[in-house]
């Protein structure tokens, strides 16, 4: 009877073991797009490193701890911000590539 609980209890930890080793590795979160506090709109780094974390895959970076405890009262709020923020922003403006100028015809 110890045996087969032994035996039972072991097969159970290699099934899961298992399947931990198949699961796919979590997706990287999108890059925080702002050069600001999304909470405060503080230069990020006036006030050392910033504190970063992730917020449904999306990365997060506050200008301080006391930030972090805003944001987290109404996450929404502050996502909502961020995409407008980003909205707004114009979007970068690539150059043409250099066309070489012919010398005209005599």
């Amino acid at each position: 009877m110890r045996l087969s609980l032994t035996a039972a209890a072991l097969a159970f930890f290699l099934t899961g073991a298992l399947q931990a080793a198949d699961a796919p590795a979590p997706a990287a979160p999108k890059p925080y797009p702002l050069t600001t506090c999304m909470v405060s709109g503080e230069a990020l780094g006036g006030m050392g490193e910033p504190v970063v974390q992730v917020y449904q895959g999306q990365e997060i970076k506050f200008c301080c701890r006391g930030c972090v405890k805003s944001f987290n009262k109404d996450p929404a709020k502050y996502m909502a911000e961020m995409d407008k923020q980003v909205a707004a922003k114009p979007a970068a403006v690539v150059p043409a590539p250099a066309v070489p100028a012919t010398p005209a015809k005599p």
